[in-house]
């Protein structure tokens, strides 16, 4: 009997309210939400259009990475070293891409990502001679 006395003097208190108050909070959220939304587009600098989504779209994202990790690109306000090892990845990324898309390419795509890598792997070896 002692247990059956524990349970009952155990009393689960429901607060009903609660789902009130968070539908009151999620209405505060979205009306803070819409109205910072609204002041958003102000903020946000206009670019223009993005370029096409294609092959040599690919080429040069991965080139660019390249190229700043080399120190080759550079963003105002900041300094940075060379990472060499980062480089080197982007530009195993870039043969990984000429050897499995080999045959499938046209020309000029063939052309674009061939001078591309000799590029990027002179700067590198420049870069690196450098820093020794």
């Amino acid at each position: 009997m002692a247990e059956e006395e524990k349970k009952e003097e155990k009393k689960i208190i429901v607060d009903e309210d609660w789902k009130e108050e968070a539908q009151r909070e999620k209405e505060i959220a979205a009306a803070e939400g819409k109205s910072e939304e609204k002041e958003a587009p102000a903020e946000k600098p206009e670019r223009g259009p993005l370029p096409k989504g294609d092959f040599a779209a690919l080429i040069s994202m991965l080139v660019t990475q390249a190229f700043y990790a080399l120190g080759a690109i550079k963003i105002e306000g900041q300094e940075k070293d060379a990472d060499l090892e980062l480089a080197r990845y982007n530009i195993d990324m870039l043969e990984t891409l000429e050897e499995k898309t080999k045959g499938n390419l046209s020309e000029n795509e063939e052309t674009v990502l061939s001078n591309t890598l000799n590029e990027v792997r002179m700067v590198y070896v420049k870069v690196s001679e450098q820093g020794s």
